[in-house]
């Protein structure tokens, strides 16, 4: 408990914006209509190759004897090439609907 005490002390501004980018993100996409939805996250999954890169240089400044660091960055990396690739397949679905039938 102690611990925890002092990580949220440690790390209180930190905490704060994380917080207030949860509130941004909720009023942002409420405001989204509904049917923007789908092109407006493929393009953001798309996007998130920025993860995989943050990912890949936390595993790499990681100690070798830090497995936590290492197992979170390697989910990191293997989530964000998924959410990648799944924001490619969708775009580009979308963007078939948009071509002429044969």
């Amino acid at each position: 408990m102690e611990f925890i005490q002092q990580f949220i002390t440690d790390n209180q501004q930190m905490i704060y914006i994380v917080i207030l980018m949860i509130f941004v993100g909720i009023e942002v996409i409420g405001r989204v209509p509904s049917v923007l939805h789908t092109p407006l996250m493929s393009g953001a999954n798309a996007i998130h190759g920025v993860v995989i890169i943050g990912a890949i240089i936390v595993m790499g400044k990681a100690d070798s004897s830090d497995y936590i660091a290492l197992i979170l960055g390697f989910l990191a990396v293997i989530l964000g090439t998924l959410n990648v690739v799944g924001g490619f397949v969708v775009t580009d679905r979308m963007l078939e609907m948009f071509n002429k039938k044969k």
